[in-house]
């Protein structure tokens, strides 16, 4: 439930072209800034599709803000696509459900899931690639 003032993101792309700017801009960051994205919106209810906010949170893992948004203002469209490109690709390979885990390129795991859950496929593939049942 959104337990705040704050708007509802209407988009997950500036996000996911925030997260890839970052990762060009300052490798190392890259993995705290996923968790610090993940953590502005699911706990703190924040805006994630909100520019103000996304240079905000990478300020937080220790970027620059003004570079950051000024690098992602040039690489905007590229970034845009590449996000357009791997969307389309995942439902291309069946992927229609988020979180969605695919397992060795072939097994997709759709929705949370239990640990236990995730091993126990994994266990069945290479059961059947050592030739198990």
């Amino acid at each position: 439930m959104w337990a705040t003032d704050n708007p509802q993101p209407v988009s997950s792309v500036p996000a996911h072209v925030a997260a890839k700017s970052l990762a060009l801009i300052e490798p190392e960051a890259s993995d705290d800034f996923h968790h610090r994205l993940l953590e502005a919106y699911f706990t703190d209810n924040r805006t994630i599709s909100d520019w103000g906010v996304l240079s905000e949170l990478a300020g937080d893992v220790g970027v620059d803000r003004d570079e950051f948004m000024s690098l992602t203002a040039e690489r905007e469209r590229t970034l845009v696509e590449e996000v357009l490109d791997e969307h389309n690709a995942a439902i291309q390979s069946g992927v229609t459900a988020v979180p969605t885990l695919v397992i060795d390129e072939v097994l997709p795991v759709q929705g949370a899931q239990e640990v236990d859950t995730i091993s126990r496929w994994i266990e069945r593939l290479i059961d059947r690639r050592l030739g198990g049942s």
